[in-house]
């Protein structure tokens, strides 16, 4: 199982890795270098040029998309008492990073996309809103006009979790300049990759300073570390050079592994051609789709449940932690360690219950929803069938042509 950047790993990244393990750079700081004079690090090369490929302002490398994302909040005031708005649909970690904050993460419906509902976005705004985190799950990006638009009318923070869609656009823009900030992840799953690792991108200055000094120890940014930022505590949440160096190889290959994952939904899709009881999701920019899945959803949760089984795979309602039916988190009556229990942050304020079958909307079109790989191969994500980023013609239209009849088959089997 793996995501498209991981079949790529070739000489590139081995170059990159030896060079940092000759010169014995591990940090992506200088720290002997007093005059300005040291080769930039691994990290700062990555940063520059994932700024260039999508044009952001500022770029921060980071040790995952979920401390990107928790820094990104953080630097923009999101704190106890705010309400975050976020999908029912999406990893835990934009809740997790929400909740460790302390303030409430307040989820949202999705629709036909798979992705969030401006609509029911619009219904749970309050007075205490603070923000809305737009995922841009399955590598889709989400209805940006609309989430821009609501987010301008209330004045609140749009923030994009582009894990799943690094490289992504929207109407030719990036993915992650649309809103406060963009977060990013470079799992193993994931369009390019460094094993793990993550980025905030952002068109704010001071976000940026903050940013950079909360996952830094309150270190200025681009210093070598001891020079003083805003005053505040930092964590360390920052990026370790043999990282940087391969996404550095990686952020060089994205453009290309883009436009064969599109090249390859377009054929998958139309080898698969239309089914009965099943259409596929629609996309609110399918240019900028990151083609690393097709999802498909069904007239009915049996069908969708019969077509998955047949395949060996499952429906997106059963993905995991993506799926906040499946999120033990968001259950009042789960146990947790008593020591601490009522100071951790996560539980440092009341939330609603958000039990199985609070979001009746999402709860069925995840149910009645099957996910085809282009290219992340995940069983866990539910798309553990179809084809990876390296499947030829004849490997593309074998697993459309498998699709295909055993949607026939079960269609066939229920008239």
């Amino acid at each position: 199982m793996a995501g498209p950047g991981v079949s790529r790993i070739g000489p590139e990244e081995e170059a990159e890795v030896l060079s940092v393990l000759r010169e014995r750079e591990l940090s992506r700081y200088r720290f002997d270098d007093h005059d300005g004079s040291a080769r930039l690090s691994k990290v700062a090369r990555f940063e520059q040029e994932f700024r260039a490929l999508t044009g952001a302002r500022h770029c921060l490398g980071m040790n995952s998309c979920t401390s990107a994302l928790f820094a990104g909040l953080l630097a923009a005031g999101v704190g106890p008492g705010d309400e975050v708005i976020v999908p029912g649909y999406t990893f835990i970690a934009p809740i997790a990073a929400v909740a460790h904050t302390g303030a409430e993460p307040v989820l949202a419906e999705i629709d036909e996309s798979l992705l969030l509902d401006p609509a029911d976005v619009a219904a749970r705004i309050t007075s205490r809103t603070k923000a809305v985190i737009a995922v841009h799950m399955l590598g889709a990006p989400c209805d940006l006009d609309a989430l821009g638009a609501l987010t301008r009318e209330h004045g609140l923070l749009l923030v994009e979790d582009c894990a799943q869609a690094g490289g992504g656009t929207y109407h030719g823009q990036h993915l992650g300049t649309f809103g406060r900030f963009g977060a990013f992840s470079l799992n193993v799953f994931k369009t390019f990759t460094a094993g793990d690792g993550g980025v905030l991108l952002t068109e704010d200055d001071d976000l940026y300073e903050t940013a950079f000094a909360l996952h830094d120890h309150g270190a200025a940014p681009l210093r070598s570390g001891v020079t003083e930022g805003p005053p505040l505590f930092g964590l360390n949440l920052r990026m370790h050079e043999l990282t940087g160096a391969v996404a550095l190889a990686q952020v060089r290959k994205l453009p290309d592994i883009l436009r064969t994952l599109r090249a390859n939904r377009d054929k998958f899709a139309d080898a698969i051609g239309d089914l009965p009881g099943v259409t596929r999701r629609p996309l609110h920019d399918p240019n900028g789709d990151c083609a690393t899945v097709l999802a498909y959803t069904f007239a009915s949760a049996a069908m969708a449940g019969e077509v998955a089984a047949r395949l060996d795979t499952i429906t997106l309602s059963r993905s995991g932690k993506h799926h906040y039916a499946n999120m033990s988190q968001l259950r009042p009556d789960q146990p947790i360690s008593k020591a601490s229990a009522t100071r951790r942050p996560d539980r440092a304020v009341p939330r609603r219950p958000c039990l199985p079958g609070s979001l009746p909307r999402t709860d069925d079109l995840l149910n009645r929803s099957v996910a085809l790989s282009v290219g992340v191969v995940d069983s866990y994500l539910g798309s553990g069938v179809g084809i990876d980023v390296t499947a030829e013609d004849d490997a593309i239209e074998a697993a459309a042509r498998l699709f295909r009849t055993t949607v026939e088959d079960v269609a066939k089997a229920a008239s």
